[in-house]
């Protein structure tokens, strides 16, 4: 039987963090992954976060995308808060108003593109539109490889899927974790624009986390973390904006690491 979704109040902000913390262990080994992050994303806007190995951008990526718990704080996804959801509600909002595209592309092998792309709407108990599906293929380029496995694609076009299967049920938002990091240069640009496409046209937010100036490039705005808290942001970044904020925010992370030694 079809499963209804769910209608909840809506908002300008498909994503909002409310004092957000994140803490590992406990006692004298517990260690502050994100310490108290409030922050929104407008939709129909491209962020990308970034910040110096150990600033927390993968915690708070997975958090802000129901894919981790925060210790405190709220997290709210096209206007649902993710608290107040049992595993398995939040996994059908995940499947339902989140879209995932990771570096490792995370595609099933036995399936071809097609089914990677309809899996998790049948996941959801839903059939995937077929004109839906075929539409989102011809707009990665892939349209004539819908029967083909993963296997026998690029990894360009192995990312190109992912993203289909991202945008395919139109979710409030997508979370890319460092999308271009196993791609060419010329690759990761074709990706970037793909990425940057249904922010434009259909009016999607997209959250992109990075550790490269001219992927952050691509976004409206930057995001900067630095040991678990806010450090700044850019809007219209040019790379070499980021590079530069990027040098400033690694100096003063071996600093703060000098000094707590």
């Amino acid at each position: 039987m079809r499963r209804k979704r769910e209608v909840v109040s809506r908002s300008d902000h498909s994503v909002v963090l409310q004092d957000v913390r994140r803490v590992y262990g406990r006692g004298g080994n517990a260690v502050t992954a994100l310490d108290g992050i409030s922050i929104s994303f407008a939709r129909g806007t491209f962020t990308a976060v970034m910040g110096p190995s150990g600033s927390g951008k993968s915690t708070f990526l997975h958090c802000a995308a129901g894919l981790d718990r925060p210790t405190s704080g709220t997290v709210h996804i096209d206007g649902q808060a993710l608290a107040s959801l049992n595993e398995r509600k939040l996994t059908e909002l995940r499947r339902e108003r989140i879209g995932f595209v990771f570096q490792s592309f995370n595609l099933l092998p036995a399936l071809t593109v097609w089914q990677n792309v309809c899996l998790p709407q049948e996941l959801d108990g839903r059939r995937a539109n077929r004109n839906a599906v075929r539409e989102v293929l011809d707009r990665v380029g892939l349209g004539d490889r819908s029967k083909n496995r993963p296997g026998e694609l690029s990894g360009g076009q192995q990312q190109r899927v992912a993203i289909a299967r991202a945008l395919v049920a139109r979710p409030a938002v997508i979370f890319a974790d460092e999308p271009t990091g196993a791609l060419d240069t010329q690759t990761a640009a074709d990706v970037l624009e793909l990425l940057r496409e249904p922010v434009r046209t259909q009016g999607q937010t997209v959250v992109m986390v990075t550790h490269d100036p001219v992927a952050a490039s691509y976004a409206d705005q930057v995001v900067f973390l630095a040991d678990g808290v806010l450090a700044g942001s850019l809007t219209a970044p040019t790379a070499e904006q980021v590079a530069d904020r990027m040098t400033h925010l690694g100096a003063r992370s071996r600093l703060s690491m000098a000094v707590a030694r």
